[in-house]
């Protein structure tokens, strides 16, 4: 399992990334192993405003329909396109398909670090 030290994670297993005035927000590599094969992806629009501890899309695997959980409060300025053709890119390379990107963000919720995130995982599991 993988828990890159750059990014910080939700304990709904969403990673983020500050990138310049914006946050890109993904699927963690212990999400995407929970989750099975990911078959189809459902995403904002461009533009949609997104709230902290709200579902801002879904995921469907072979397993079960699992809510995307944001992990911040603001405006999406971006979706990964690419995941509506090849979902399975989250499975391939979790931190790699970020998912959206978000603006104008005014709340954050409590983010774990690597090591937290790891240690709430192994006790989840």
């Amino acid at each position: 399992m993988n828990f890159p030290e750059e990014l910080r994670y939700s304990k709904s297993h969403e990673w983020v990334k500050n990138e310049n005035d914006e946050v890109v927000i993904g699927i963690s590599d212990f999400a995407q192993s929970e989750l099975g094969d990911v078959v189809f992806i459902n995403l904002p629009q461009e533009g949609d405003s997104v709230t902290v501890g709200e579902a801002f899309g879904d995921v469907e695997s072979v397993k079960a329909v699992s809510d995307l959980i944001c992990p911040v409060s603001g405006v999406v300025s971006a979706i990964n396109e690419e995941l509506l053709d090849a979902p399975e890119k989250l499975n391939r390379a979790p931190y790699g398909a970020w998912i959206i990107r978000v603006a104008e963000v005014s709340e954050t919720e409590e983010l774990l670090g690597s090591a937290d995130y790891e240690a709430f995982c192994a006790a989840e599991g």
